[in-house]
C-alpha cells in the first residue's frame, strides 16, 4: 500500500521504532519500542539522527530533491532520446501525467510525510518525556525537529502548491503537526508559510541560547538545522512569500555571523594531489548540508559516462559555455573551470564526483558524502534581490562573483538588469542542486534556460493520485 498523509502516522511509527537500521543509522542489538526510545537522551538523539537519515534517502535529498528529479524539471539536463528510454526523460519533458513523473512525485510525497511524522513524534515526546532531557538537550532536540518539520513542508509547498502571489489563498498541502490516521485538509499556501515560520520562530528561540554553533563549534553543526540554518530557511521562506524586509533581515544574521567563508581558488581548483583534494562542494559555505552516506551509486548512475551521452545526465559543451558565459569572461568562473570534467568525450558536472581517501586531508570533511541544503551564496542573492536600490543590490551580487573568479558588474545596472543577473547566478550556482526549479516558479519565469515557454501552472506538480484517492479534502 502506498503511504499517504492519511495513513502516514501509523507507518512512520512502525518504521521509526522497529529498530530499523536505516532510520536510526545505528545497528541496535535489540528492537526498541517507542516508549523505550524516548526514555533517555540517547534515544531522542537516535530518533533525530534517524530523521536526518530519512532526508538523505534517495527519495528525498539524496537524489530526487537535489541532483535528480527537481534538477531535471529545471532543464539542467538535455539527455532526451526519443529512440530509447533514458533517465528522467519524461521529467525533462515536463510530462506530469506520465507514469515516470507520478512515480517520483508519489515517492517524494510519501517519504516527506514519513519524515515529518518522525519529527512530530520527537516534538511530542520532548514535552511528554521532558523529565529525561537536560535543558540544553530539550532545546536542541525540539528546535531541530521543529526546523525539520518546516523545511520539509516548505519544499512540498514549493513543489505541489500554487505560486504565492497568485495562490496565497488556494489549497496547497496538509501541514501535519501530529501523527494520526486523520485526513488533514490541505492548508492554503499562505497558511503553510505561516505555520512554517511559526515553527522556525520557536526553533530559533530554543536554539539561540544553546546551539554550539553560535559560540564555537561550527564543523559538527553544518549537517544539522542549527540556529543559522534556521535563519537562512526563514529568509528563503519570507522571500517566497514576498516579505522582502523580513527576508533581508534574516539573511543578514547569517552573513554577519562570519561563520561561513567563501571558497578560495586554491581550495576549489587544486589538482596536484588528485581529485580527492578539490573542494567541489565549497564546504565552508554550507549553511546546511545533508549527509548522504551512499551517494556514490547515484553519482555513478547520473554523472559518469555510460556508453552514450544520451544515457547520462548532462548538457553539451555549448550549453555549458552558454550557462557560464564563457564568451564574456566566464571561463575563469570556478564553477566552470573546476566542476566540469570530460569522460568519454562528454562534459559532466563533477560537483559530486569526490571520493574519500584515507591518504588525503579531504577525508576529514567527507565532502563526497554531502549534498548542499542551503548555501551562503543564497543569502547574498536574497540581499541583492531585496536591496533598496540596484546599486546596493549589485554590491551583494558582486561579492559572490568575486568569490567565484569572475569580473564584477557595474554599479549602474537598472533594476531589470539586476534581476536578470541574479537569475544567471541562480542558474550557475545551483546547477544539479534542486533549487533552480523553485526559483523559476517564485519569479514566475516565462521560460527556463534551455527549456520551453512556461505557463504559471506548469510550475505546480499535481498532488499524487495516492493522496487524492484517500483524502477527500481536496474535492471542491
Amino acid at each position: 500500500m502506498k503511504r499517504t498523509t492519511l495513513i502516514i502516522g501509523i507507518l512512520a511509527i512502525v518504521a521509526m521504532f522497529s529498530g530499523c537500521k536505516k532510520f536510526l543509522d545505528v545497528t541496535p542489538k535489540t528492537s526498541l519500542s517507542e516508549e523505550q526510545l524516548f526514555t533517555s537522551e540517547v534515544g531522542f538523539q537516535q530518533a533525530l539522527s534517524g530523521v536526518y537519515g530519512q532526508l538523505a534517502d534517495s527519495k528525498l535529498y539524496g537524489d530526487n530533491l537535489s541532483m535528480g528529479f527537481v534538477s531535471a524539471l529545471a532543464q539542467n539536463y538535455a539527455t532526451i532520446d526519443p529512440a530509447s528510454s533514458v533517465q528522467l526523460q519524461q521529467t525533462q519533458l515536463l510530462n506530469y501525467a506520465s507514469t515516470e513523473v507520478v512515480s517520483y512525485t508519489d515517492s517524494i510525497w510519501s517519504a516527506s510525510y514519513s519524515a515529518i511524522a518522525a519529527a512530530n513524534k520527537i516534538i511530542a515526546n520532548t514535552e511528554a518525556n521532558r523529565s529525561v532531557l537536560s535543558n540544553n538537550s530539550y532545546a536542541l532536540l525540539r528546535g531541530e525537529s521543529l526546523a525539520l518539520r518546516a523545511f520539509l513542508h516548505f519544499d512540498l509547498l514549493r513543489m505541489f502548491g500554487p505560486e504565492y502571489t497568485a495562490g496565497a489563498n488556494l489549497k496547497a498541502i496538509p501541514y501535519k503537526k501530529d501523527v494520526n490516521q486523520n485526513a488533514n485538509p490541505p492548508a492554503t499556501t499562505a497558511d503553510v508559510v505561516k505555520f512554517a515560520l511559526a515553527d522556525l520562530k520557536e526553533a530559533e528561540s530554543l536554539l539561540l541560547p544553546v546551539d554550539p554553533i553560535v559560540t564555537s563549534d561550527l564543523r559538527t553543526r553544518r549537517n544539522k538545522l542549527n540556529y543559522y540554518s534556521v535563519k537562512a530557511l526563514e529568509a528563503r521562506i519570507m522571500l517566497y512569500s514576498g516579505d522582502n524586509a523580513g527576508a533581508a533581515a534574516a539573511a543578514t544574521v547569517v552573513v554577519n555571523s562570519a561563520k561561513y567563508t567563501f571558497v578560495t581558488q586554491a581550495q576549489a581548483g587544486v589538482v596536484s594531489q588528485g581529485l580527492t583534494v578539490r573542494d567541489r562542494l565549497y564546504f565552508n559555505e554550507q549553511v546546511f548540508m545533508i549527509r548522504v552516506r551512499d551517494i556514490l551509486p547515484t553519482v555513478q548512475k547520473y554523472f559518469r559516462f555510460r556508453g552514450a551521452a544520451s544515457q547520462t545526465l548532462t548538457r553539451s559543451a555549448a550549453n555549458f559555455n552558454t550557462l557560464y558565459e564563457t564568451s564574456n569572461g566566464g571561463g575563469s568562473d570556478f564553477r566552470f573551470a573546476f566542476r566540469l570534467e570530460q569522460e568519454g568525450g562528454v562534459p559532466f558536472p563533477s560537483k559530486f564526483w569526490q571520493a574519500s581517501s584515507s591518504t588525503t586531508p579531504i577525508t576529514d570533511n567527507l565532502l563526497d558524502q554531502y549534498v548542499p541544503g542551503i548555501r551562503l551564496s543564497e543569502m547574498y542573492y536574497i540581499l541583492a534581490e531585496t536591496a533598496s536600490t540596484p546599486e546596493i543590490g549589485v554590491g551583494y551580487l558582486n561579492t559572490v562573483r568575486l568569490n567565484r573568479g569572475i569580473k564584477v558588474l557595474p554599479n549602474t545596472l537598472t533594476a531589470v538588469t539586476l534581476k536578470s543577473e541574479i537569475t544567471k547566478e541562480y542558474q550557475k550556482e545551483f546547477y544539479a542542486e534542486g533549487q533552480l526549479f523553485f526559483y523559476y516558479k517564485r519569479i514566475k519565469a516565462s521560460r527556463m534556460q534551455f527549456g520551453p515557454a512556461m505557463a504559471p501552472q506548469q510550475y505546480v506538480l499535481p498532488i499524487p493520485p495516492s493522496e487524492l484517492q484517500f483524502n477527500p479534502n481536496y474535492a471542491n
